[in-house]
């Protein structure tokens, strides 16, 4: 079977592809080797697939249904495993197999789930409640020892992000007020963190899918440790097209935040902060990378916070 990357794929990771990065056309014939490894018989590539990873539907040889994952190493696969053994299929999808001698490579084995069917499919209400609920599981103590150093902190990767985010602001003075105020907003949050949890990192409606152990499981994690309103924050814009496009959205997105915070016992100040500050650096990035639609959406969206 021909392994050809979706298009989201190439575009997504066309976005941070350092110089002579080729990993994607290396990916085809690793995917086969890992396939061949394996002993596993391959149903379809998911598509559209992820935005960092090839998502291939297999069987094992017992006929056992699996998902097959392939990423480089900028996606950081290594943190997505401890994540996902730490959890140990609490919340999120299960891996299938303990670290194999590929593990470098990128090659995750999981649970099966229904790839077409995230929360996303729900009534927004009932979206967000699913989706909060499924959040709350997987906030528990990261774990100790040597594992701990594999995941970045809240406070590294958003100093990554501000760095990015104030040369982004330089090149584009029209974005600087609310970088600013984003910037500023971090480094408030950052000043006394309530708690240090391990969080999901990405977290949104379209990564939590449907399951046979438990109705909905996490999918997809750049782990991350630090406080919970800082995974909360991505949620907030779920559906952010539909927000923009309400005559009431800035009061939806009010609500919608005093509603998560609430039902999470989370902070609503702040969420709203992480809120900001999340939504202005996607916002400057989309922009930067050439995505001008999606990059006004999600400003004209902080702008409301």
């Amino acid at each position: 079977m021909a392994f050809e990357p979706p298009q989201r794929l190439v575009r997504a990771l066309g976005e941070t592809a350092p110089a002579g990065d080729d990993w994607l056309a290396r990916l085809p014939g690793a995917a086969e080797r890992t396939v061949a490894r394996r002993e596993l018989t391959v149903e379809r590539v998911q598509v559209p697939g992820g935005r960092s990873s090839l998502v291939v539907l297999v069987r094992r040889a017992d006929g056992t249904p699996a998902v097959l994952k392939l990423a480089p190493a900028r996606a950081r696969p290594e943190s997505e495993r401890a994540a996902l053994e730490h959890w140990a299929g609490l919340g999120a999808v299960q891996l299938l197999e303990a670290e194999p001698a590929d593990a470098a490579e990128g090659v995750l084995l999981l649970e099966r789930l229904h790839p077409d069917v995230s929360v996303r499919s729900l009534p927004e209400a009932k979206a967000l409640l699913e989706a909060a609920g499924t959040l709350r599981r997987l906030w528990v103590e990261p774990p100790a020892g040597d594992t701990a150093h594999t995941f970045e902190t809240v406070a590294d990767r958003t100093g990554r992000q501000a760095e990015a985010m104030r040369a982004g602001a330089e090149a584009d003075r029209e974005t600087a007020p609310l970088v600013d105020a984003a910037l500023a907003a971090r480094e408030e949050l950052l000043g006394a963190p309530p708690e240090h949890r391990l969080l999901h990192g990405t977290f949104r409606q379209s990564k939590v899918l449907a399951g046979e152990r438990t109705p909905w499981l996490a999918v997809g994690p750049d782990p991350v440790v630090g406080e919970c309103a800082f995974d909360l924050a991505r949620l907030v814009r779920d559906r952010v097209e539909d927000l923009i496009a309400a005559p009431s959205g800035a009061a939806i997105t009010r609500r919608r935040i005093k509603r998560l915070a609430d039902s999470l016992d989370v902070d609503l100040e702040r969420l709203r902060g992480w809120t900001l500050f999340r939504a202005v650096e996607s916002g400057v990035r989309a922009r930067r990378v050439g995505r001008p639609k999606d990059g006004e959406l999600l400003l004209e969206f902080a702008g409301w916070l």
